[in-house]
This record gives C-alpha cells, sequence and structure tokens, in this order.
C-alpha cells in the first residue's frame, strides 16, 4: 500500500501555492503504513504548524487504510496563502498537555485500541507525564484490518511534539502503545520544538516563507540533511545548522 501521507507531504508545497482552493480525494493508499507518518500525525502535528505560517488545510478521513491492501480514502482540503509567514521557534516554554489517538479498524473485538492507549499512558505515567487519548474503534474499510497510535505533546510557547507507531501482524498492541510514548519521551527529555520527524518536513515551507525561519531540533536525521541539501538545490535558500546546547538549531532566510 503506497503512503496517502508522504503523497500529502508531496502536494501540499504546491497547493499551498495555488490561484484558488485545492480540493483532492486520495483513494486506495494506506493511511497508516510503515516507514511514513500516520494520518493522524499530519492532521495533529504538520498541519497545526502550517497552519501557524498561513497555509489552511484540513484532512478528513474517508477509510482508514493499512499495509498490505491499503484501501484507504482521504479528502484534503487546502486554502492556498499569498505569503507564507516565517516559522521563529527557538524555545521550548513548558509542557502544557499531550494528547492523542488510538485506532484500530474492524479489530475492536479484541480491544486492540484500547490496548495501546493503556499501554501508552502507563508508560508516559511511569516517566511523571499525563495524557488524554482518544480510542477509535474504526469499521470504515472492511477490507483491512490494522492499528496506530498518534501523540503529540503541546508547550506554552507554542511547539507541537509528535510521535507515532503503526500495528503489524505478530506485533503486540501493548508494544505499539509503548513505542508511541517512548518516542514522545525521548522528545520531551531533550526539550526541542519540533521532534525529529516535523524537523525534515518543514524545510520547503520555511525556504518559501517570506523572512527568517529557525527551530530546534535534538538530532540532525538522514531525512533532514536529504531536505535540506534538496530545497537549497531547488530554491537557493542557504540554512545554516548549529549546535545550541544539547540541541540542533536550523535556521534560513525564506524567499518569500
Amino acid at each position: 500500500a503506497g503512503s496517502i501521507p508522504m503523497l500529502i507531504m508531496t502536494v501540499l508545497p504546491i497547493c499551498a501555492f495555488a490561484e484558488k482552493p485545492v480540493d483532492l480525494r486520495i483513494m486506495r493508499g494506506g493511511t497508516d503504513v510503515s516507514h511514513s507518518p500516520t494520518i493522524n500525525y499530519i492532521r495533529n502535528v504538520l498541519l497545526p504548524r502550517l497552519n501557524m505560517m498561513g497555509l489552511s488545510a484540513q484532512i478528513k478521513v474517508v477509510r482508514y487504510g493499512y499495509y498490505p491492501k491499503g484501501m484507504g480514502e482521504v479528502h484534503l482540503k487546502v486554502n492556498p496563502s499569498r505569503r507564507l509567514k516565517p516559522l521563529w521557534l527557538t524555545e521550548f516554554g513548558e509542557l502544557e498537555k499531550i494528547e492523542g489517538i488510538s485506532v484500530c479498524t474492524f479489530l475492536e473485538e479484541r480491544k486492540v485500541a484500547e490496548r495501546q492507549k493503556k499501554a501508552a499512558l502507563k508508560t508516559l505515567k511511569n516517566d511523571g507525564y499525563d495524557a488524554e487519548i482518544q480510542v477509535l474503534n474504526d469499521r470504515s474499510n472492511p477490507l483491512q484490518k490494522g492499528s496506530s497510535i498518534t501523540l503529540w505533546a503541546k508547550t506554552s510557547k507554542g511547539c507541537i511534539i509528535g510521535a507515532d507507531a503503526i500495528g503489524e501482524l505478530g506485533k503486540r498492541s501493548e508494544d505499539v502503545g509503548r513505542e508511541a510514548a517512548t518516542k514522545l519521551i525521548e522528545e520531551l527529555e531533550a526539550k526541542p520544538t519540533v521532534d525529529v520527524h516535523l524537523a525534515d518536513m518543514l524545510i520547503p515551507y520555511m525556504a518559501l516563507a517570506h523572512g527568517r525561519s529557525a527551530y530546534l531540533v535534538r538530532t540532525v536525521t538522514d531525512h533532514l540533511e536529504t531536505n535540506v541539501w534538496l530545497i537549497e538545490e531547488l530554491t537557493g535558500v542557504k540554512f545554516k545548522l548549529s549546535k545550541v546546547g544539547n540541541l540542533i538549531k536550523v535556521e534560513c532566510e525564506g524567499v518569500g
């Protein structure tokens, strides 16, 4: 199953500067598949951040889809922006709340979503974090069972830090919940202003924004390095990466 979130990330920078509102219907792929953010990560982490830059986009999940058959369906609506505002996130602030959504499709009888949630809450609690996690026992796609959990934390300085995990054949629901929670804890302990996945997703928008943008990330991933190189080649924008304490500051002057 091809990744619907990856397709959305590909077309969204183009939609951002369209001449009129864009309404896309994306079908047959997977909403929650390996080596890709979940659709709920896109909805609750990426899109709210882009909204703060002036790009308004909404996603409606019609059908969740998973490996191998996919068969998911998503509606994407984008209101283009004449000019993207720069992103300046250099302070973590104080943690305000942790939220999440645990989804399973046609696995309600095995309480998969509830078990993912319970394991995530326990893992977070063990490190001193409380969270509110919604359970969604989905029945939108009888052709492909599956599950996922997405968590996100919000801070007093406007940061949104996310993490997710995907259910797989032979992988216990408790392990899925623990995986997402452990990823989020690793981010929160470092106190960055974006998580390692959002970091590379934001690079095109920072380059296209009007003014100087910056954020702090806990480490430089291969994806971040690749995106920086590619966007520099395409736009001529130069990114600066520098060490700030235990974090990496990524900044650039946009061409917008």
